[in-house]
């Protein structure tokens, strides 16, 4: 894995440990791919309850991710609103956070519904910052072929 492979996995990985409430986090392509994920290993088989992320992978976290920021950047353009930054949805039982990375790709969150939203936004935006002009295309690729093998070995 290279270096910038390793130091945007080092980001993910503090995000989810530094701010509480973080159930599930992905990074997904402006094409809806997952690139990175805060639970690659997850499986239906291996999570009987809701308590860690969408039901499923992480691959449904980066679907309803892309989903929904195809969505917004739809409604933006009708509205005139020019792009769009985030994208926050609160739900009885969790919220979901989607913003934007320079490069088209997509941040997503699932956090617990008591979750600190700001402390959730803040986090994501400083994530965005420092990953934003480390996703080459290079990267990218690696990352999905990474993501590719990982889901092919389970």
């Amino acid at each position: 894995m290279s270096t910038e492979a390793r130091n945007l996995h080092w980001l993910l990985t503090n995000l989810v440990e530094e701010v509480p409430g973080l159930l599930s986090v992905a990074v997904v392509s402006s094409d809806g791919l997952l690139l990175l994920s805060s639970d690659p290993g997850r499986n239906t088989e291996s999570r009987p309850d809701r308590s860690g992320g969408p039901k499923g992978s992480s691959a449904d976290l980066a679907t309803i991710v892309s989903g929904l920021g195809s969505l917004t950047i739809g409604a933006a353009k009708l509205m005139d609103g020019g792009s769009v930054k985030q994208t926050m949805v609160a739900m009885e039982e969790g919220s979901l956070f989607v913003m934007s990375i320079s490069d088209g790709s997509l941040l997503g969150v699932h956090a617990t519904p008591d979750c600190d939203m700001s402390v959730v936004a803040y986090h994501m935006a400083l994530f965005v910052g420092r990953a934003g002009h480390v996703l080459t295309p290079e990267l990218r690729s690696e990352l999905r072929k990474s993501m590719e093998s990982t889901s092919e070995q389970q």
